[in-house]
């Protein structure tokens, strides 16, 4: 029987090209699990931001003195109780149980502790990013190192402001959709129109920020601070409230970049899990063949189910987990090939090493950190044998052209027994 299988390096050596260039138009679609896969301080194994089973954990020991009764009953009563489930069924509480107390708590009750929860939140994500280079500095350094044809957008649901810092200490310009100096306040019509320079980074809050805030007349303003007034919370109402000014806008802004023409999504931190997100982009895809979206993931590709169902039905979505990839919609395992050029062995070194855990050999862009030296050291110099014939570096290292990515081979077929 035919066994697939791919191969990694064909598929990081097209990458790889087409982001040390500048004309493809090239997006960031950054989750939680960035942050939660960068350690403060370096070295240590605490994340600086964590995932939403270690911010449920800290949020409820902060909150503990003060409503550890209704909050463990809250807990008790869920299937799977994190933060998440938490924060919805406590909203759900203060909308409908009116003065009726429920594990001691009205209304009202429910409300401020919705308000706690939100401020714990805000509290845990508020980090600075640490001095020196960080994975969030690295992906700056990529976006600053050519000039473009197109600028970088960067989608995130994360309400941090590590994008935010790592830009102004590189003095990269960037346009998060607010102007002004006293009260910037959110500008729909140029998210939309998108015309200023391309070297201006965008940095698009999908679920909001730290530093939000509504005014005196209700409208969403940025402070300045980093306070938490105004984010999207990760709960049962996320989907009503991103149809909201200024997340709806920002939402059309992620439909228009994914309906032009040979764009190219690159997701990371992101578990798909977020319906409204992944909807809008399966939409896309659907309607905009010549639209990319290479997804890389931090667990094993069974355990990607948000990102596999996407993936497994639209071929221009490549799905790059540890063990496997999804690719023109064929799951098989990573098998490294024949190396491009002879030095080739440095560059396979920034995606495919040993996991420290189990032992094996995987491909580990699927990491917030690699992915980031990855994209940094895409312009380094490369050094070919002296008696190759004299051609092109690019064509060297990737005989497919950068606009035909999505059409890679999907498979390379092995021979074996079954």
């Amino acid at each position: 029987m035919t066994v697939s299988v791919h191969n990694p390096d064909q598929y990081m050596a097209s990458l790889r090209q087409i982001i040390a260039q500048g004309r493809k138009r090239i997006g960031l679609l950054v989750g939680a699990g960035a942050p939660a896969g960068i350690f403060c301080p370096p070295g240590s194994d605490k994340p600086l931001i964590p995932a939403v089973a270690g911010l449920t954990d800290m949020v409820m020991e902060a909150l503990k003195a003060d409503y550890g009764k209704p909050l463990d009953a809250v807990r008790v009563e869920l299937e799977t109780p994190n933060i998440e489930t938490i924060l919805s069924r406590v909203r759900s509480l203060a909308s409908v149980i009116g003065k009726t107390k429920v594990h001691d708590l009205d209304g009202e009750g429910y409300k401020k502790l919705s308000e706690a929860i939100c401020k714990q939140i805000g509290t845990i994500v508020d980090k600075p990013l640490h001095d020196g280079p960080s994975p969030y500095t690295e992906f700056v350094t990529w976006i600053s190192g050519t000039g473009r044809e197109h600028p970088v957008e960067i989608f995130t649901t994360n309400y941090d402001l590590l994008f935010e810092q790592a830009l102004e200490r590189t003095r990269v310009p960037f346009f998060d959709g607010f102007s002004g100096a006293s009260e910037p306040f959110f500008d729909p019509s140029t998210v939309a129109s998108n015309d200023l320079p391309a070297r201006w980074t965008r940095l698009w809050k999908l679920h909001g920020s730290l530093g939000w805030a509504a005014n005196a007349q209700g409208e969403v303003v940025r402070t300045g601070q980093a306070n938490a007034t105004h984010l999207v919370f990760p709960e049962h109402l996320k989907y009503d409230q991103t149809q909201k000014a200024p997340y709806a806008a920002l939402f059309d802004r992620l439909r228009a970049f994914l309906m032009t023409p040979d764009t190219l999504l690159i997701a990371t931190g992101f578990s798909f899990a977020d319906a409204h997100i992944s909807a809008r982009i399966d939409e896309c895809l659907a309607a905009n063949p010549s639209a990319s979206v290479f997804a890389f993931q931090f667990k094993p590709l069974e355990q990607e189910f948000h990102a596999r169902d996407i993936a497994g039905r639209r071929a221009n979505m490549s799905l790059y987990s540890p063990d496997k990839a999804m690719i023109n919609g064929i799951a098989a395992p990573w098998m490294p090939g024949d190396m491009p050029t002879r030095d080739w062995g440095a560059i396979r070194a920034t995606y495919w090493g040993i996991d420290e855990k189990s032992g094996a050999a995987q491909f580990q862009l699927g990491r917030f950190d690699r992915l980031a030296r990855f994209f940094a050291s895409s312009r380094a110099a490369q050094h070919f044998p002296s008696a190759a014939p004299a051609v092109d570096v690019a064509v060297a290292v990737a005989p497919t052209p950068p606009d035909v990515a999505a059409a890679l081979p999907a498979t390379a077929p092995v021979d074996g027994a079954a």
